[in-house]
């Protein structure tokens, strides 16, 4: 009882930032809307401007929730690679799972040089890219998880999953080769990564999927917790190493898709967060560390956008470039400072 104890001021205090930045990153923008106004129409008050409702509830809403569940989703994805493979700079995108999504949207958009008209009518609909990007991120994972039952070590899936990164990236080299310009322009305008596509449709199917890959993420903490001690030791508790192996794998792979999907590739969170999580709470038990990532994830994506979106400007930069500027000094200093790492 005392473990749970000590950790509530924790969780509350996130919880409360979580309240804060999510309203401050709504407030924020080209059109700059009061604090208290943002808090009133999010409360039903219908009796403010209709261009601000309108920017805020059709806009700013879904792209905040989107941030809060991409944030956290990487996250936890992060934590769980980085725990099976006992490495702490193993990140979400280790198992070639984002260079599969990319490789989905490349012969979307870059194929149809080489394919014909045909994919060009259907590359500029947010679902189309969704799909392809799901496909693509699928057939990898098949290939994984297949490689995965051959070989018992867990560090050669690691291995064979940078492999298959360095594949699709060798295709999308040659797809890009023999493109257009502006074909390319749109390729790598969707590799920056953004958070404000989607609409309440689209947002209600990415949470869907995202549910079950956190209700799933729940079920595994026994083992998640028994593989910090080795395999070995696991297998001396009784725990199917295999099985929950193939589960840790099947869930990331859930969640990087779908998320990769409908915002692009994000870089830096899921690397990062699990040890920002590790050093607040000082502990390695899962039960702690996957509620306390996620909510750390969603908090600094929040802050991510709200710096993105360059606040009283029409302009807005990049996610991804923000998420590696904050990412990458983050990783950087764990090397350099610490002197251990929990894994």
């Amino acid at each position: 009882m005392n473990v749970h104890k000590s950790y509530t001021k924790h969780f509350i205090l996130l919880s409360v930032l979580l309240i804060v930045f999510l309203l401050i990153n709504i407030s924020l923008g080209s059109v700059l809307i009061p604090f208290q106004d943002v808090f009133l129409i999010l409360f039903g008050d219908e009796t403010l401007k209709d261009s601000w409702q309108t920017i805020i509830l059709n806009f700013r809403l879904p792209k905040a929730i989107t941030a809060i569940l991409v944030g956290s989703g990487l996250s936890i994805c992060g934590l769980l690679m980085q725990t099976l493979f006992r490495n702490p700079l193993a990140g979400p995108f280790v198992l070639g799972i984002s260079s599969g999504a990319s490789l989905g949207v490349a012969l979307l958009i870059l194929g149809s040089s080489l394919f014909g008209g045909i994919f060009l009518s259907f590359s500029f609909s947010n679902w189309a890219t969704a799909i392809a990007a799901s496909l693509g991120a699928f057939i990898v994972l098949s290939a994984v998880i297949s490689a995965a039952k051959k070989v018992r070590n867990t560090m050669s899936i690691l291995i064979i999953g940078l492999m298959f990164g360095s594949l699709t990236s060798a295709v999308i080299s040659v797809l890009a080769y023999f493109s257009e310009a502006e074909q390319i322009q749109q390729y790598m305008f969707w590799s920056f990564g953004s958070l404000g596509n989607l609409s309440w449709t689209e947002l209600t199917v990415f949470g869907l999927l995202y549910g079950i890959g956190i209700l799933a993420t729940f079920s595994i903490i026994k083992p998640l917790n028994s593989f910090l001690l080795g395999e070995n030791y696991a297998k001396s508790l009784g725990i199917n190493i295999k099985k929950s192996r193939n589960i840790i794998l099947l869930i990331t792979s859930l969640l990087t898709g779908v998320i990769t999907a409908f915002s692009g590739p994000i870089a830096f969170i899921g690397l990062a967060v699990p040890h920002i999580a590790k050093m607040l709470f000082s502990t390695s038990n899962h039960k702690i560390l996957i509620p306390s990532s996620a909510i750390i994830g969603a908090i600094v994506l929040l802050i991510c956008d709200s710096i993105a979106q360059l606040p009283a400007s029409e302009f807005t930069l990049p996610i991804n470039a923000i998420t590696s500027l904050f990412g990458a000094p983050v990783v950087i200093w764990l090397l350099i400072k610490k002197k251990k790492i929990y894994v």
